[in-house]
């Protein structure tokens, strides 16, 4: 594992920053690289808020977290920084806000999260160890994006079959109960290119949070695409896809769709939704939103969405559930995936219990 830094270093706290991470991450056995190379684990890319340059990275593997100083406390966190994160196209943002009385690290995250880690001017050691522990398992978790089409979908289920249609019908009560956020406007933040560059990396982008999925037979599933309106979805192969398996050896998900449709890709959480399927053959229906409901167990870190880290986080807490088949498992600073016998039950059973604001932690 190795890491570097890019970008300008231009004040002592962004200096003392930089210093402390790297002495934190060299002490875990991370390789400090002075330059850029091609195989890059992490990159520390230290951004002017007046002149935000992007970091261009050349592979998925590779973990950017854009570095951003002020001296001004933002009346919404969310809306001063996410659009930072997008500019500079990072899979994370350390915001560090230094007021008059405190320094606070913000985390900022793709999924919206975000949790601070203070300091009180009188332990380095301290605040930058609980840097560490938050930034190690998410910087080093493992995407799972990649589709692999084959366009051999029976012609008989090009219009789709029973599952399906439900399917589409729960993407409406989704969006009837408001449960289907839009996410920042990344396009109105990007240039075409870069917008491009996101999906391709991170597997985001679109008109909704929330994604949802029913099982059609042994480990197969219908699962609704990436960026499409989940409070209206039509075509078979573009806005909801047949998921046949995971292949590890070129870790991609394997997707059935018709030969004649341009297919969009499938959830970043598909593999989520694979490995609980597969683990849980009573498991019917799967349901992710960003919400909350109380009194939830919940995962312990905020792994990104995509990666095989949280699906098995995720996966393992069904599996300790009284009933997997209708379990509610928070994800930290992230939201729920809620299992079902039927997408009917897990409408039942939340009716009325969501909590609209995850609580940041």
């Amino acid at each position: 594992m190795n890491f570097s830094f890019v970008g300008q270093l231009n004040s002592p706290n962004v200096k003392w920053f930089a210093d402390g991470i790297k002495r934190e991450l060299v002490a875990e056995r991370y390789q400090y690289c002075e330059e850029s190379v091609d195989n890059i684990r992490i990159i520390f890319n230290f951004v002017d808020q007046d002149n935000m340059k992007p970091y261009r990275r050349k592979a998925q593997a590779t973990f950017c977290v854009a570095v951003v100083e002020t001296n001004k406390v933002p009346e919404d966190i969310i809306k001063e920084a996410y659009p930072i994160l997008i500019r500079t196209l990072s899979n994370l943002l350390i915001y560090i806000i230094q007021s008059q009385e405190t320094l606070q690290a913000y985390f900022i995250t793709l999924e919206r999260g975000c949790y601070s880690i203070p300091y009180t001017y009188t332990n380095d050691e301290l605040f930058f160890s609980r840097v560490k522990e938050r930034l190690i398992p998410i910087a080093s978790s493992r995407l799972v994006i990649n589709n692999e089409f084959h366009c051999d979908l029976p012609e008989e289920l090009w219009n789709g079959d029973e599952k399906s249609a439900q399917l589409m019908e729960a993407g409406s009560n989704l969006d009837a109960l408001n449960l289907l956020p839009a996410p920042f406007p990344m396009e109105e933040l990007l240039n075409p290119q870069d917008f491009r560059h996101v999906k391709r990396l991170f597997g985001i982008g679109g008109l909704s949070y929330g994604n949802l999925s029913v099982r059609k037979e042994g480990q197969q599933f219908w699962m609704s695409a990436s960026g499409v309106n989940k409070g209206d979805m039509q075509v078979i192969g573009r806005d909801i896809l047949l998921v046949m398996g995971y292949n590890e050896e070129r870790n991609a998900m394997l997707l059935n769709i018709p030969p004649h449709i341009k297919p969009r890709r499938v959830s970043v959480d598909a593999i989520e939704h694979w490995m609980i399927y597969t683990r849980h053959p009573e498991v019917q229906a799967i349901i992710h939103i960003h919400a909350w409901m109380d009194r939830v167990h919940s995962t312990e870190i905020n792994y990104p969405c995509g990666t095989w880290e949280l699906a098995k986080a995720v996966s393992d807490l069904v599996s300790q559930a009284d009933d997997p088949s209708r379990a509610i498992i928070g994800l930290k600073n992230h939201g729920l995936t809620i299992t079902g016998t039927s997408l009917d039950d897990i409408f039942e059973r939340i009716d009325g219990r969501i909590i609209r604001q995850v609580p940041m932690t």
